[in-house]
């Protein structure tokens, strides 16, 4: 559901997302290390959304061509490939919103580290 493409290259947006927080974290513990902006962390997540976004559109594109091509269609039919499309944005917001959520988790830890 959703495609592999999209689906696959979510799952690989939201692997990276994490394993760069992670990264982030640890790189806080060691003395001495250059930390990487925890930026990087929300710049992912909003790639994240950007591109469920666009897997809907595509897959959208892809069912109104067919639907052209077919002519008429049921209301049932339809309305399941519109549900259809729509799991890549909700997986691209999950990502989104968690990359939010690990950020602003970051940007506090930050803040109690300098005090």
């Amino acid at each position: 559901m959703g495609g592999p493409l999209f689906m696959g290259i979510l799952t690989i947006i939201f692997i990276s997302m994490i394993a760069t927080a992670v990264y982030i974290y640890v790189q806080r513990g060691k003395p001495g290390a250059e930390v990487p902006s925890i930026g990087y962390v929300k710049e992912i997540a909003i790639f994240g959304l950007i591109f469920g976004i666009f897997g809907q559109f595509v897959g959208l594109y892809e069912a109104f061509s067919i639907l052209e091509q077919v002519g008429e269609v049921s209301p049932s039919v339809l309305a399941g490939g519109l549900k259809v499309s729509t799991i890549t944005t909700l997986y691209g917001f999950v990502i989104f919103i968690t990359g939010w959520l690990i950020y602003f988790g970051l940007k506090r830890t930050e803040s109690l580290n300098l005090q």
